[in-house]
Order: structure tokens, then sequence, then C-alpha cells
């Protein structure tokens, strides 16, 4: 599955369109990369915990919105754009991808 924020992928033709796909993953922070997230922000430094947290939820989107993709018949995912949201009183991370897909 090729994905891309870019409306088009240099070298291929975009045969058809199949339409809009999402995914979405929420995670919890856990009470232990609160705290260790604390102590940074005091002593400075970057929250490997979060870091790691974002990066699983970026993962687990695009996965879910190149499995609906797939669902639709697409091969790619042109124009995909990620956004970021901090829910349940800021103990919760959301990351949602949305896209669409296509073949090429």
């Amino acid at each position: 599955m090729l994905l891309t924020t870019t409306p088009h992928i240099d070298g291929k033709t975009i045969r058809q369109y199949h339409g809009i796909v999402t995914g979405e993953a929420i995670l919890g922070a856990n009470i232990f990369r609160d705290l260790f997230a604390g102590i940074r922000d005091i002593v400075g430094g970057r929250s490997a915990g979060y870091e790691k947290a974002l990066a699983e939820a970026r993962e687990n989107a695009l996965d879910e919105m190149a499995d609906d993709a797939r669902r639709l018949g697409g091969n790619a995912v042109v124009g995909i754009d990620l956004d970021y949201e901090v829910v349940g009183s800021g103990r919760m991370l959301m990351v949602s991808a949305t896209g669409t897909a296509v073949t090429v």
C-alpha cells in the first residue's frame, strides 16, 4: 500500500478514485509516563514515553486507513492528512489519518 501526503505519486497514474478513507487511534497516557514527562518538563529534555506513544498512535491510524483503502479496492492513499488531538481531560491522545483511496 503506497501512502503519501501529496495529491499524486510521481511516476504513477491514478486509474481510479475509490473515495475518502480514515483511520483513528486513541491511546491512553499511563501514570508512569505522566510522572516521567512531568520530571522531564522540570529538568528539560524529551519525553521518550510520549514520543513512543505518539508514533504508535500514528502507525495505528495509518494502518487502519490503509485497511479501509484495501476494502474499497485501492492500492494507494493520496492526500493524507494527519491530525493530533488530546481528549479526555488530557489523559488520551487521538491521532486521525484521512486520505483518498486510489488505484495506481
